[in-house]
This record gives C-alpha cells, structure tokens and sequence, in this order.
C-alpha cells in the first residue's frame, strides 16, 4: 500500500497521466471513495493518458460507457446503481475485465467478490484539512493505491 498526497485538480491530472502511461491491455483500476471525491475526474485524465478523445462522463445511469479512441479501449464502469456483483453478470462484465482494454470500475467495493486479484486499487479520500484550509482548498486528497 501507498499513500499519494493530492493537494488540486493539476496534481490529479499528473497521476491520472502517469497511471495510463503504465497501464496495459487487460488492466482494472477499482475507484473507492465518497461521493464527490474526484472518481469520474481522475478517470477522465486517465483517459487523456490513454489518448480517448471523446468526453469522459459518469456511467451512473448507463453503469458502462466504452471509449475506442485511444491507444487502448477504455470501459469506464459506474456501479453505484446495482444491487450486488450478481447484477454485473448481467452486463457481461467478463467481457470487458478479461478483454484488451482498460477497466475502470467506480464504487468497486460493491463488487469487491468479482475484481480480478491483480486489480489496481484506489481508495479516494478527503484530505485531513482543518480551519482555513478546508474552506479555501477543497480539492485536497488522499489516494490509498495497492500498487
């Protein structure tokens, strides 16, 4: 486990980036957090890593959204809406978490049972603030990753 300090918007995009530059056909990046904690931001510069040209919205009501532009497909998963990882099946998620793109799932943890054991995991939190700091910089946050 690691611990990355995201202090504003540019220093995701720099991980975002830096992530898709090491990702591979077949890859799944699990995103945990709160509501509002930058999940659909950061999977959005990780598509610019990737070379997706078109715009990266939330899924939350498609639950998948496929990107074919970039250097590798991107299936941008929002799982917040489903029941269980019995509703993934349904999908045909194997299709894509066994495929030759890249995976991203948002609100991983209700499917926690189904992610592959080499799944990337990013567990996205508020940063500690207090005071001045809260109010002035709500962007903060810390990322807990598995690799």
């Amino acid at each position: 486990m690691r611990t990355v300090n995201i202090k504003n918007e540019k220093e995701t995009r720099e991980f975002g980036l830096a992530l898709a530059k090491e990702l591979k056909p077949g890859a799944i990046v699990a995103l945990v957090g709160d509501l509002g904690t930058g999940k659909t931001t950061l999977t959005r510069y990780i598509a610019e890593g990737l070379g997706i040209l078109e715009p990266i919205q939330s899924p939350t009501f498609t639950i998948i959204r496929e990107h074919r532009t970039g250097r590798l497909p991107l299936f941008h998963f929002d799982v917040y809406r489903l029941e269980g990882p019995e509703d993934l099946f349904e999908l045909g998620y194997e299709d894509y978490f066994f495929g030759q793109g890249v995976t991203i799932v948002e609100w991983a943890d209700k499917v926690a049972d189904l992610m592959p054991e080499d799944t990337l995991w990013i567990h996205i939190n508020y940063k500690e603030q207090s005071g001045k700091d809260q109010i002035e910089n709500d962007e903060g946050r810390t990322y807990t990753c598995t690799f």
